[in-house]
């Protein structure tokens, strides 16, 4: 048997640890894994590299509901242009669009856009609202929904399910899990007035404190267990609720950023003002300690960018005005290599997160795992080798990042999706191959 492709030399990630091995993929599958496996029509030598499986960032806003995006800012082909240069082979992208993903006519042309307009596989969270719960179990079964996301807490975008009764609404509807952004909105409206525009940008995890988050949350994990619904609680940001929901596993599971990982007020702030603006907001260094923590015991399931994009003008208004929301699809690797190469956690772990736990908790079919049989999505790293990530890298129209010009050590060298190279030393395809993904319903 002759393979279509043979990365060589390389160590693989595997789900039972590091292993020296070579690695066959034909018909976009991982055909084998051995040594001397046999001949194979082209052949990539991965000699000091480890192989991952194909990372997955599990939230996202390309900011295209399938008409183009938004001009200079982001749409669906910079998006994922973005993720195929930072290591990233699959996305699942927030409804909060134009026109919004929330009804079937919506979603399903979302989902025939991805082909032609997509560097990597896409997969689309439906968006509840107050007028469509009836209709969220059909939307959950349409091809390439990853799970129903709730706003339980207002951010960027009109869909907005505040009040238990609706969110009780939600969960009876349907049967997959569903994700949630899990600030208490009462709580956010009742303590908006005490702020003014132009007060520090500080103020934003100010306004938007812990207890907003944890209100929310418990509120969610209530509802949740009422219903028997599973729910995943997106962007969890603080120490009471990762320490609340270690007795509600069964149920819940949990999302954490990037950014609540490595960024930490009120330095933060200073340094980069509105460019440090997002929902939850960035917290105190206590809360880094409690997440890494909860990485370390089990407790996080995912790691994901919430990448979402804004024009400069939008983000350097004063606050409260300023846009929420950074960039992050195209650092999220190179930032968490980085936590490698700092002994924070292991290469394993890292590809549980940011891999396998996606895809079981979103129930990807064929991702997440370097398996026989799987596709063959990979991403190829170098831990030696040390990069300054810049603005100039970012390849959003919005052109910023804010971790310019931090060097880290640890860097995507290749991106390979379904056996196809998607990028390589820095180069990234120049035809979009990305497909939808198929979930489990």
């Amino acid at each position: 048997m002759t393979y279509d492709l043979l990365i060589t030399n390389g160590v693989l990630v595997l789900p039972w640890g590091e292993v020296a091995a070579d690695l066959a993929i034909t018909d976009g599958r991982i055909a084998a894994i051995g040594i001397n496996l046999g001949p194979a029509a082209d052949i990539l030598d991965a000699k000091n590299l480890h192989i991952l499986p194909g990372i997955i960032d599990p939230h996202v806003h390309l900011r295209d509901g399938g008409q183009g995006g938004i001009p200079g800012v982001e749409d669906m082909l910079t998006g994922t242009r973005a993720a195929i240069l930072g290591g990233v082979t699959s996305v699942f992208d927030m409804p909060n669009t134009t026109p919004p993903g929330v009804d079937a006519a919506s979603l399903a042309a979302k989902h025939a856009y991805i082909t032609g307009h997509a560097f990597c596989d896409v997969g689309l969270y439906a968006g509840a609202t107050k007028e469509n719960a009836g209709d969220l179990g059909r939307l959950e079964a349409m091809p390439g929904i990853c799970a129903i996301k709730v706003f339980a807490g207002s951010s960027t975008g009109n869909l907005l399910v505040e009040d238990d009764a609706s969110i009780a609404r939600v969960m009876r509807a349907g049967r997959r899990r569903i994700a949630f952004h899990a600030e208490d909105e009462y709580r956010l409206l009742a303590r908006k007035p005490r702020f003014k525009s132009g007060d520090g940008y500080a103020n934003h995890a100010v306004w938007r404190d812990v207890e907003c988050a944890f209100l929310g949350t418990r509120r969610i994990a209530a509802l949740a267990h009422q219903a028997a619904r599973p729910a995943h609680i997106l962007h969890v940001s603080t120490a009471e609720e990762l320490d609340y929901l270690r007795d509600h596993r069964a149920l819940i599971s949990v999302e954490i950023l990037l950014n609540h990982l490595v960024q930490s007020a009120p330095e933060v702030y200073d340094r980069l003002g509105p460019y440090a603006v997002m929902n939850p907001p960035l917290r105190e260094a206590r809360h880094l300690a409690a997440a890494w923590a909860a990485v370390a015991d089990g407790r996080v399931d995912t790691i994901g960018s919430d990448h979402a994009p804004h024009s400069r003008a939008a983000k350097e208004k004063p606050w409260p005005d300023c846009a929420a929301g950074l960039t992050g699809v195209q650092t999220l690797l190179p930032m968490m290599l980085d936590q490698v190469a700092k002994h924070r956690l292991s290469l394993a772990r890292l590809a549980d997160l940011m891999s396998a736990g996606p895809a079981r908790i979103y129930g990807a079919v064929n991702k997440g795992r370097i398996c026989a049989g799987f596709d063959a999505d990979l991403t190829l790293v170098d831990l030696r080798a040390t990069r300054r990530i810049e603005n100039s890298w970012i390849a959003s129209p919005c052109g910023w990042t804010p971790f310019d010009g931090l060097t880290v050590t640890g860097w995507p060298i290749a991106t390979i999706i379904r056996g196809h190279m998607a990028m390589r030393d820095g180069e990234a395809a120049t035809t979009p191959m990305g497909r939808p993904i198929i979930f489990r319903s």
